[in-house]
């Protein structure tokens, strides 16, 4: 299983919360992109964070990675924007 450990800080997009990736799953894990919804696509991955686990998406939007954060993760992981937390990525695709 391919598994990434990194920190970042939680931020406030326009639709959703989110943390940056500092890599490219596709290019690391060899992993494709799959279908959000219409118009959107992303790395499936399980996530970690402050021991609230979750499957989300790792999406690319100005030729960055960005793990999107559900809405009940952040009282879930007692979370914040602006807060810098610890992330632990699980490659699911």
């Amino acid at each position: 299983m391919s598994v990434a450990r990194f920190r970042g800080v939680v931020l406030a997009g326009h639709k959703q919360r989110a943390i940056e990736v500092p890599f490219d799953p596709g290019e690391r894990w060899k992993i494709r992109t799959q279908a959000i919804r219409a118009g959107r696509r992303g790395h499936a991955v399980r996530a970690r964070i402050n021991g609230a686990s979750f499957d989300g998406f790792v999406v690319a939007r100005s030729k960055k990675f960005w793990l999107l954060l559900p809405a009940d993760v952040e009282a879930t992981a007692r979370i914040a924007v602006g807060d810098e937390v610890g992330v632990t990525l699980h490659a699911l695709g």
